[in-house]
């Protein structure tokens, strides 16, 4: 994949996957293994000998057959769910071409049973894929927004993202490293991505502990709508334009897709012609304004008009984008998604 010496996302597997000829990511046994390996299914010291054997031979191959006889037969209920849910993620990956394959399998779906974790997971090496030529940290860290939960991080008038995981604890006190030189006492500390600290995300982008600018007229915004691009040009094999918005100045929502539950909320009240009071309002992270290269390409009815791509918080101050909304949601006259 990346020839250069600016990896990224190491974690996420990639290394461990093939490509087939239209550059869609295709599964391994090595990928396969690594699942397997992973501690949740590491049989403990008193697991029962099915589970220990089950374990043992899926090391070896991957792809084996277990039957839910198998599955049923393992004594600890806790055990029997973890590998319910990891075989039926495997058998979901083994039935398609691909990893991109699979993916929008789950979303024609109305996304199936399996965890978010490992929805997530897909979207992270899914992106790590469509975004393999990617020389610009500003746009790779905002693509974590696309498969890792977000807290909004106060800070003077910036509008700052961490990663919840990361800064998120019992007592999420942050104190950017910037500030730090006060000794202000703190419970996490990272870096704000700016010009001068860009570089450094290379050595740290599996970490996630760098927080992103998303305040209007900086860098954030841009660089949302380049891996939004990419990522509909990477799954639906359609070109559009992206450009961030300051504000909705007399828009006429023809059409318009939330990025995440409750910018669906804010935008279906928007629809309906309500006024958004200001707390509604200040809930809204970003807006931007989306056309096709080839207008041909959208239904007929709104053809020709832009769609508004709406970013929200949640009441806590989360984000919790949904990247699907941006492959389900869009007026395509004919959604034959790419496979």
């Amino acid at each position: 994949m990346n020839d250069s010496t600016n990896d990224f996302w190491i974690a996420c597997g990639h290394h461990l996957l093939d490509r087939d000829e239209s550059g869609g990511l295709c599964v391994t046994d090595e990928f396969l293994k690594a699942y397997f390996a992973r501690p949740e299914l590491m049989p403990p010291d008193d697991a029962c000998p099915v589970e220990r054997r089950l374990h043992r031979e899926l090391l070896v191959n991957p792809r084996l057959p277990v039957g839910a006889e198998d599955i049923a037969a393992i004594i600890d209920a806790d055990a029997r769910e973890n590998w319910q849910f990891v075989l039926a993620f495997r058998d979901l990956l083994l039935r398609h071409p691909t990893l991109e394959a699979a993916y929008l399998a789950i979303i024609r779906s109305g996304m199936s049973d399996l965890p978010p974790l490992f929805v997530n997971q897909l979207v992270h090496v899914i992106l790590r894929n469509a975004l393999d030529d990617c020389d610009d940290p500003f746009v790779l860290r905002a693509a974590e927004l696309f498969f890792r939960p977000q807290r909004i991080l106060p800070h003077e008038q910036a509008l700052l993202l961490g990663d919840d995981e990361v800064v998120g604890g019992r007592n999420p006190t942050l104190v950017l490293s910037l500030m730090s030189m006060l000794g202000a006492m703190h419970d996490a500390e990272v870096d704000v991505m700016s010009e001068e600290t860009a570089e450094g995300y290379w050595q740290r982008s599996d970490r996630f502990d760098m927080a992103f600018d998303l305040t209007a007229a900086g860098r954030g915004p841009p660089a949302v709508a380049q891996v939004m691009t990419r990522w509909i040009s990477h799954l639906l094999g359609i070109d559009v334009a992206i450009e961030p918005l300051r504000a909705l100045h007399d828009a006429h929502l023809t059409w318009y897709v939330g990025l995440d539950a409750d910018a669906t909320r804010l935008g279906d009240r928007l629809w309906h012609g309500e006024e958004l009071d200001e707390r509604s309002a200040g809930r809204v992270l970003a807006l931007f304004r989306l056309t096709f290269a080839d207008a041909s390409q959208a239904m007929a009815d709104v053809r020709g008009e832009p769609v508004y791509l709406i970013l929200a918080m949640t009441n806590d101050q989360k984000l919790r984008m949904k990247p699907h909304n941006l492959l389900t949601g869009l007026p395509i006259k004919h959604l034959e998604m790419v496979t």
